[in-house]
């Protein structure tokens, strides 16, 4: 990872960049403007590599939208985007991260993350933009305690 490395909140003006990013990546951005997130950008020297963000939603939390430009992927942008989402739920007393990928279970699986039914994320999680409307059912639902994630995120990866 670059040590000129920097994953800052985005700022409201910031939001339509990191919408565009997502979209990009091929990820769901229709309601980045509307959504209760807190999102983050990573940037290298200034540029922008990399965005995430956190619902928080009682003492469990939704994690989406983590994607890194193509040509900075491996590089630790999305662990370091991923600690900075769990940091934040965290530092809020959300005790368990959801999320919904169709492309990253494996990934999210290095961070600690199980897989689990829709069924079995709390209501609070499941009525949000993101699992009511924008992601197909075919996406993989998945959980973890926030601090487990926090821990691998800031190991590289590995949970044991």
């Amino acid at each position: 990872m670059s040590r000129d490395l920097s994953v800052r909140p985005a700022s409201k003006s910031a939001l339509d960049s990191v919408a565009s990013m997502l979209r990009r990546a091929g990820l769901l951005a229709d309601d980045v403007r509307t959504a209760p997130a807190q999102f983050f950008v990573a940037a290298v020297d200034g540029e922008p590599v990399g965005v995430s963000g956190v619902e928080l939603h009682g003492n469990a939390a939704l994690l989406r939208s983590v994607a890194v430009v193509a040509d900075a992927r491996g590089s630790g942008y999305g662990r370091a985007l991923t600690a900075a989402a769990a940091d934040h739920a965290a530092e809020r007393d959300a005790e368990t991260l959801y999320l919904l990928t169709e492309t990253a279970p494996g990934y999210f699986e290095s961070l600690g993350f199980r897989r689990c039914t829709r069924d079995d994320a709390p209501a609070t999680i499941r009525e949000t933009t993101e699992f009511a409307e924008l992601c197909p059912e075919s996406a993989v639902c998945m959980r973890a305690p926030t601090a487990t994630v926090l821990e691998a995120a800031r190991d590289g990866g590995r949970t044991d």
